[in-house]
């Protein structure tokens, strides 16, 4: 039984504003605490309450991923409404938010359970940051020019070594994401696999590879580089990086409760999302 709820809200929206109070005005009328999260830009970690049931998000797919990175290790669902139509990690939109809470409520309802991934970066044997994302973690140029070098070892196997404008380790939430946009396929996202992408790498013949999740990923920074480079986990966390850093990458010991749309699945988003025709051949 849900006794208590928790609005995590994109305050900069003013929709998001106005929903959170109507939803807390119709759960509060079913007997439910409800209280709202307003999102800043400073990304601060939100209060949940232990007892806390269910997570409403508002916004659109960034504030999912905010609220994934804090909510994965609680094990509480999180129901996100996109306020445009739907996203790729928002299914339900603006306008079947009445329908989806009522179907929680119910108990009529279906979890998407979504691989995170973790990094950690090691500086001469010490971390030095750490970081959860729901999509991806990117190793990228913060200067003019734009080739870095790295090398990548799967597990305890040389995998080889990149040049390239970046590197983006995903999971298959975020195979629709950055990493499509760099020519990466797309993943079914209840998959356990890891995806490695290059951005516009040097060689061609370095071509995206999935991995199993299982696989411990090691990328090491390669000395005398011509730029900065820079950490990104979600395109909302950033650390800088130095030469001769130690990324491990690897998945998260828990992962995204994601309640599922019952208007459309995921083949349907693409299709939508993607424009793709989704029609029948005729003879």
């Amino acid at each position: 039984m849900v006794k208590r709820v928790l609005i995590v809200a994109n305050w900069g929206k003013e929709e998001a504003q106005e929903l959170s109070r109507t939803i807390t005005a119709y759960l509060n009328e079913k007997g439910i605490e409800c209280s709202t999260w307003r999102t800043s830009v400073d990304h601060e970690k939100p209060d949940v309450d232990a007892n806390t049931d269910l997570v409403i998000c508002l916004g659109g797919d960034g504030t999912v991923l905010y609220c994934a990175r804090y909510i994965q290790t609680l094990g509480i669902p999180i129901l996100a409404i996109n306020l445009g139509t739907f996203g790729y990690i928002t299914e339900i939109s603006v306008n079947e938010w009445q329908d989806a809470v009522d179907r929680f409520l119910a108990g009529e309802y279906t979890l998407s359970r979504r691989l995170m991934i973790r990094v950690g970066v090691y500086r001469k044997g010490e971390r030095v940051f750490s970081a959860h994302g729901l999509n991806e973690i990117v190793v990228s140029s913060s200067g003019i020019s734009k080739v870095i070098g790295m090398s990548i070892k799967v597990n305890d196997t040389p995998a080889g070594y990149f040049r390239a404008d970046g590197m983006i380790i995903a999971t298959p939430t975020g195979s629709t994401a950055y990493s499509l946009a760099a020519g990466g396929p797309i993943l079914d996202a209840e998959l356990s696999t890891l995806l490695i992408t290059p951005i516009c790498p040097f060689t061609l013949s370095n071509r995206p590879l999935v991995l199993s999740a299982e696989s411990l990923i090691t990328v090491t920074i390669a000395t005398n580089q011509r730029t900065g480079i820079v950490l990104s986990v979600d395109g909302q966390q950033n650390f800088p990086l130095e030469e001769g850093d130690e990324l491990v990458v690897e998945k998260s010991r828990s992962k995204t409760l994601l309640v599922a749309s019952e208007q459309r699945n995921y083949i349907e988003v693409l299709r939508e999302k993607l424009n793709w025709s989704g029609g029948t051949a005729h003879a």
